[in-house]
């Protein structure tokens, strides 16, 4: 869990007007005429069918250090305008770190992973809805992070997504955000920098935020609250490319250190034009042909809150329900793959999803949870037993190809009394 502080305060040439005017000339002449229409050349006008937005009126990349000559963050404390001053409402606070790590997702296999606050997944926040939150964010790695706080309704400049928000946070950086805490229900946060190798490798964690008018505890007088993070996991991907970023960043920090550094070199542009200049002028991206890491991401372990079964099961602990309780169940997919979750023995009721509240619940026994996703279900005791709960997409409930692992878990009643059969576990079927 998280820690509250006890303090609170808590193109070169033509233009982009001479580029539409061409593209619809030629558009109008392939349809007969059809797209020459003087109302059809004004809506065309504002949608940019180019692609070379965005065409806002202010000034491009305002605020931003990553365009200043030999750029380099203080390595001190940001803090950005917008949300109100701590002597203007009471913040509860909270400190984050991003930290570099060797995780065990269960005995025999490790691997380094990104991590906040060095653990896997983050930390849970619960948080009360309309609280005013300040997060302490500090970056102890050599690469840039940002959090992105997902399904929350908060100003931009807080949204954590790198030069759209704010910039990345530097290298022995702490960034400060400040937001309401709403709308209420499951939600979780990630890094946003670099997200496929971030955020599948381990920089998620739970963000909940609770109501005392939330409509599911008063129709399910839930009395345990389980928050279950789906995650998978390319083991050889984040060995190799995790080794590549440090050492690309190693070699930022150091043209930075020595005041080499140039906007160029991280690939950073204020205008679409500059990008399509810089690469008229030679610079290379990384992505074209015989520039680029390359690689696949196929995750070969999948695991529940950073461990893969058996260790879902084993000192980590099962699922716990008593008779006659109803228990809530948040699944939260923080990784790159569709997972189908089945639990045997029980109907439950899927009662939200994005973390709002269904109008209706609904009565299933497997529910899907996309990347991206939360759903909350709620389960009610009525038949006692050691039950499978596991990811159906069966290629998901393995550990590097072998059956079973990955994503099982297990829901067991704590008041059985004197059970026929009491479950062990294989680890190669």
């Amino acid at each position: 869990m998280s820690t509250e502080k006890d303090r609170r305060p808590l193109a070169v040439g033509e233009t982009a007007d001479d580029g539409r005017r061409r593209f619809l000339k030629t558009a109008g002449a392939m349809a007969g005429g059809a797209l020459a229409s003087a109302p059809l050349l004004a809506s065309a006008r504002n949608t940019d069918p180019l692609g070379v937005g965005p065409h806002h009126l202010y000034e491009p990349a305002k605020g931003s250090m990553m365009f200043h000559q030999d750029h380099d963050h203080a390595h001190g404390r940001t803090v950005l305008p917008g949300a109100p001053e701590p002597g203007e409402v009471e913040y509860r606070e909270f400190d984050l770190s991003f930290d570099l790590v060797e995780h065990e997702l269960l005995p025999g296999v490790k691997f380094p992973a990104f991590a906040f606050n060095g653990q896997v997944p983050g930390p849970v926040f619960r948080v009360q809805e309309n609280d005013w939150i300040q997060v302490n964010v500090t970056n102890n790695t050599e690469e840039m992070h940002t959090v992105h706080w997902h399904g929350v309704d908060l100003i931009y400049p807080m949204d954590g997504v790198p030069m759209v928000s704010h910039d990345p946070i530097h290298p022995g950086e702490t960034f400060v955000y400040r937001f309401q805490a709403r709308p209420h229900g499951t939600r979780f946060y990630h890094c946003h920098w670099g997200t496929p190798l971030h955020m599948m490798s381990a920089l998620h964690g739970a963000f909940i935020i609770d109501s005392p008018d939330d409509p599911i505890r008063q129709q399910f007088p839930y009395e345990r609250d389980y928050v279950l993070m789906l995650e998978s996991f390319d083991v050889e991907f984040t060995r190799q490319h995790i080794n590549e970023v440090l050492e690309g960043m190693g070699q930022v920090n150091k043209l930075m250190r020595d005041r080499r550094l140039s906007h160029i070199t991280h690939g950073f542009f204020k205008r679409y034009e500059d990008f399509v200049k810089a690469i008229e002028d030679g610079w290379r991206p990384p992505y074209t042909r015989g520039n680029a890491p390359g690689g696949h991401i196929q995750p070969n372990f999948f695991a529940i809150n950073g461990k893969s079964f058996p260790a879902t099961v084993g000192e980590h602990g099962h699922i716990r329900i008593r008779k006659g309780e109803y228990i809530r169940i948040r699944l939260i997919n923080g990784g790159i793959a569709d997972h189908h979750m089945h639990l045997h023995g029980h109907q439950f009721w899927k009662v939200a999803e994005d973390g709002n509240p269904l109008p209706y619940p609904i009565k299933l026994n497997t529910v899907p949870v996309t990347p991206g996703k939360t759903v909350d279900i709620i389960v009610y005791g009525d038949n006692p037993g050691f039950w499978d709960f596991h990811d159906h997409k069966e290629i998901h409930s393995r550990n590097n190809g072998i059956y079973p692992g990955g994503m099982i878990t297990m829901l067991e009643y704590e008041d059985m009394g004197d059970p026929p059969y009491v479950p062990s576990f294989s680890v190669n079927q």
